[in-house]
């Protein structure tokens, strides 16, 4: 591992009451890294995101920062500049566009900064500044997901824990999100990605795991996975 690791994984195992989802799971993510788990359904790659964010009982050691997480409930974890993305979006739907997006910056006082960061939000997502007054739940797929992202980037967050980002979304409006991802990266953010496009995914990342029943089976360049016989064949024929 280098020192450089924002965010680092030491042999975790993740439980559903009595039914173990990970197993001893080690990965790191860089600063400035776009890092991607990829792997079928059911593979525990979104677990992993829960188990950093606090959202499900685990074992072994989460680092963040250097600092050790592994136990924090999930508003600690936010606190600490760590955004989950959840797999269908959860926006509030009876709140507004804009209320969502406020209560992305629950830990944010000051009202300048608050509006600052609202600014930047659609700097990257014009069309929910279209949609400010509109509720949450009336809006698209596609705009809905761009409002889930948005609300996490309020918080100012370290790390965005995306999962699945493209699900259910016309392919158009996936490359308009993969392209935000890209550009937010290109900004500094570091992004830990799960997505069941996984060429999708591995074309915007640095590095990428497969993940298979709750176990890395494979570490690697995104550049050399996408190449690998096992990946293309499993995931991406």
């Amino acid at each position: 591992m280098g020192y450089n690791s924002l965010l680092e994984l030491k042999q975790v195992s993740a439980y559903y009451d009595q039914i173990q989802a990970l197993h001893d799971l080690s990965l790191h993510v860089d600063q400035g890294e776009i890092v991607t788990l990829v792997g079928s359904n059911g593979a525990g790659k979104s677990t992993t995101l829960k188990a950093i964010s606090g959202q499900v009982k685990t074992t072994g050691t989460i680092l963040f920062q250097q600092k050790d997480i592994t136990k924090l409930p999930p508003h600690e974890t936010a606190k600490l500049g760590v955004a989950h993305v959840p797999e269908g979006r959860r926006i509030f739907p009876r709140l507004t566009v804009k209320e969502n997006l406020e209560m992305g910056a629950f830990q944010l006082k000051d009202k300048k900064e608050i509006q600052n960061q609202m600014e930047l939000v659609f700097q990257y997502f014009p069309r929910i500044k279209e949609r400010l007054n509109q509720q949450g739940g009336t809006m698209s797929g596609g705009e809905q997901q761009m409002l889930a992202i948005g609300r996490a980037l309020m918080s100012k967050p370290s790390i965005l824990l995306l999962d699945e980002p493209s699900m259910g979304l016309a392919p158009i409006i996936v490359e308009q999100i993969f392209e935000i991802i890209e550009e937010l990266n290109q900004t500094g953010m570091t992004i830990l990605l799960v997505e069941q496009n996984a060429y999708q995914a591995l074309s915007v990342a640095h590095r990428g795991y497969v993940v298979q029943t709750g176990n890395i089976i494979l570490a690697d360049d995104a550049k050399a996975l996408l190449e690998n016989k096992q990946v293309t064949e499993a995931y991406l024929a």
